[in-house]
């Protein structure tokens, strides 16, 4: 292996996925082990201490079951189920006893990201989780899944994740320093690749195959997973988890590993799609609140909503009137039967108008595009 790593800038962030991979977090044999984890913990500690969020994928959970050395017969599907629910408690008690913050563990599958009341339902729960402080621990819910696990599972859904909780970057921890020009374990001509503007089917080529004993994923995946993230222009970097100056110099801005470029910005690409997303149907707002969302990026709220048209669904893209205008554009949290009963009423009366909610906001801001005048 030629060369190594150089430190260089690492992106502007408000809001990060970590995916921590099983290598970091159990030893050869399986026994679950925290070591690399303390450092990473520290990042997550010294990251929301700055004003910054972390919601945290991590692997593990087979692996720490296989450490429990029960005698699991079946060596299938059932069986690496069987040690998913063993080893979760152990997992998340080991993020737990880093942090002074509440952890919530998060189980989800691609089936939960893949239906859109479901993806509603979770991308709420985790903004409701960072605003009441907690750190989400997010996993694949291995006990009840059909066919999730398979290789690169958890790179692929910190890259969904990412994409969920609107983050600025995927940074994905492994035994890896970053990205090689070839397998640096099996080439020794390998050198360094510090900074890709895009994934192309050549870095896919040289990227290789399965990783550790202990996870599912290699760097294919990690590309992959970037692929993902960047569709939804979102930076990914990739960094050796066990070297803890590494990951503390990370906290401070600094990047010694690969960063993997989106070549779309973050609110660029989310814009574009929102501009040119089907409309379901349109929500007419007043004054009042046509001038919130000029002059303050503020959320579309019920008490500026004067009525709803057309049957759309919640989780679909509305178009916003003013005077027969269409003035901004985003996602609606209520269906058009519920935008109608709670139109032009304070959020507290929501519940008691539907008997459910789901959130003060028709529409969020976060999923809201306001068009030029």
């Amino acid at each position: 292996m030629e060369g190594r790593f150089t430190e260089q800038p690492a992106p502007d962030w408000h809001r990060a996925v970590l995916k921590v991979g099983s290598s970091l977090l159990t030893t050869p044999e399986g026994r679950l082990d925290g070591r690399h984890a303390d450092a990473l913990a520290a990042f997550v500690t010294a990251s929301r201490r700055a004003g910054r969020d972390v919601v945290i994928v991590s692997s593990g959970a087979v692996a720490a079951g296989r450490g429990l050395a029960l005698p699991v017969k079946s060596t299938g599907l059932s069986g690496r189920q069987a040690l998913a629910a063993l080893g979760q408690t152990r997992l998340v008690a080991l993020w737990q006893g880093f942090f002074d913050a509440p952890v919530a563990q998060v189980l989800l599958t691609h089936d939960d990201l893949r239906n859109r009341r479901r993806y509603l339902n979770a991308r709420s729960t985790l903004r409701e989780l960072l605003a009441l402080g907690a750190i989400p621990v997010i996993n694949e819910n291995d006990t009840v899944a059909v066919d999730e696990l398979k290789l690169g599972d958890n790179d692929n859904l910190a890259a969904i994740v990412a994409a969920l909780v609107d983050a600025d970057v995927l940074m994905i921890a492994s035994d890896i320093p970053g990205l090689y020009t070839a397998n640096p374990r099996t080439d020794p001509t390998a050198t360094p690749v510090q900074d890709v503007a895009e994934v192309t089917p050549e870095h896919l080529a040289s990227a290789g195959g399965a990783g550790t004993a202990a996870g599912t994923g290699g760097m294919r995946t990690k590309l992959e997973a970037a692929l993902k993230a960047a569709a939804a222009g979102i930076e990914t970097l990739l960094f050796d988890g066990r070297d803890a100056a590494c990951v503390a110099r990370l906290a401070e801005g600094h990047l010694t590993g690969t960063r993997l470029r989106a070549p779309r910005s973050r609110l660029a690409a989310r814009k574009y799609w929102l501009r040119h997303a089907p409309g379901a149907g349109r929500v007419v707002v007043d004054e009042g609140a046509l001038m919130a969302l000029r002059t303050r990026g503020a959320s579309l709220l019920p008490g500026g909503v004067i009525e709803a048209a057309d049957d759309f669904a919640r989780g679909d893209v509305i178009d916003i009137v003013r005077n027969d205008r269409i003035v901004a554009r985003g996602v609606v949290q209520y269906a058009a039967s519920d935008v109608r009963r709670i139109a032009g009423r304070h959020t507290r009366d929501i519940e008691s108008l539907l008997g459910y909610s789901y959130g003060e906001n028709i529409v969020h801001r976060d999923d809201l595009i306001v068009l030029p005048e």
